[in-house]
């Protein structure tokens, strides 16, 4: 077997390949935040966060500042986020499928799971209406309306309004986990939910910089009703009375140099790249795979049918040097044929290679 043959291909991983971070700008970032405050920066601060990207991305969404948190990674976020709102028991709609993390979180506080089915077009609002209907009274519906985590779909834009009025009629929070709305390659954008909902309370936003920066400097936000993040603020200090400031303060930097917004312009170009080698490589090397291609983020989901057993399939691709995630770990039940692809590690040229591999793998077990 060739060195070319035996150099790993890795589709498991939602990360930007180092050759699109922007190394240099992150180094300019660092040394501006330290000149420019380095009270602020060595300090401990608060559980809000780094106070001048507190009101940075308070700016960015238009909302005031106390309705904005900053954490160390969105999955923090998260975290607090559920401890206020789930309890044991608790209805909690998901999208079927949905991150494998998020499912992990809610069933660690023993919330009672409402899987709703995902279309091409985002969550089967349909589906969610007629369960609510039913009696189910949740208190949160998790959503990740643009090219979902794993699905790769965006939800549309009637399905958002109509999501807004059910919450809305039915007093639950629509939590809006949204790491890939600025990384749109090609179509039109979506509003926000948090844009839509108009300050009504109704939706609670999570963003992050892992997918724009780096996930290296663990950044992540919340905006919510100012008394919801007031007491996730406190839930905060007694947990570890700040988040990062040094990688606060450097995001802080980075963004208002400009940085980020070229940063983002070059992730989304790689990615369109790699989305398009991804469905071509699939195309040709698995023509019976089902697939929707995003229109951005960082995922594609794969329907390789109900033949495949994903296990024997993770091993396969594995003794030929190609890491997938199995679509088991995004559901509660079912996924047995399913892929999570992640393209944004790959680069462009090394992506037909790993799925042909992939191919030979999925034979093997033909």
């Amino acid at each position: 077997m060739s060195v070319a043959d035996t150099k790993p291909v890795s589709f498991a991983r939602g990360a930007p390949s180092l050759d699109i971070v922007d190394v240099e700008g992150l180094k300019a970032a660092a040394l501006a935040a330290f000149d420019s405050d380095p009270a602020g920066v060595t300090g401990y601060g608060t559980s809000v966060g780094y106070v001048p990207l507190r009101e940075w991305i308070a700016k960015k969404h238009g909302v005031h500042v106390d309705q904005v948190m900053v954490t160390n990674g969105s999955m923090q976020a998260d975290a607090f986020l559920f401890d206020q709102l789930v309890k044991a028991d608790t209805p909690v709609i998901v999208e079927r499928p949905t991150y494998d993390r998020t499912l992990l979180g809610l069933r660690e506080r023993r919330g009672q799971l409402h899987p709703i089915t995902l279309d091409e077009d985002g969550l089967d609002v349909a589906e969610l209406r007629a369960l609510l209907e039913s009696g189910v009274r949740p208190a949160i519906a998790h959503i990740i309306p643009n090219f979902q985590n794993p699905a790769g779909v965006t939800l549309s834009m009637p399905k958002r309004q109509e999501l807004l009025a059910l919450a809305e009629q039915y007093g639950f929070i629509i939590f809006e986990d949204d790491p890939y709305h600025d990384v749109r390659f090609r179509g039109e954008s979506m509003p926000r939910l948090l844009d839509m909902d108009g300050g009504k309370g109704n939706v609670v936003y999570a963003s992050s910089f892992s997918k724009t920066v780096c996930p290296g400097v663990r950044v992540g936000y919340l905006v919510g009703p100012s008394g919801l993040i007031s007491q996730i603020c406190k839930a905060a200090t007694n947990t570890y009375i700040a988040p990062n400031m040094v990688a606060q303060a450097i995001v802080h930097q980075f963004a208002v140099s400009g940085a980020l917004e070229n940063s983002v312009k070059t992730v989304r170009h790689a990615l369109n790249e790699r989305a398009d080698a991804l469905a071509a490589a699939l195309r040709k090397h698995l023509p019976e795979a089902k697939f929707t291609v995003p229109d951005g983020g960082y995922f594609l989901w794969v329907e390789l049918g109900e033949d495949i057993d994903v296990d024997a399939l993770l091993h396969a691709a594995a003794a030929r040097h190609v890491a997938v995630v199995k679509g088991t770990d995004f559901l509660l039940e079912g996924g047995q044929g399913s892929l999570r692809l992640a393209y944004s590690a790959v680069r462009a040229e090394d992506i037909d290679e790993g799925v042909r591999r992939l191919a030979e793998a999925v034979h093997s077990l033909r």
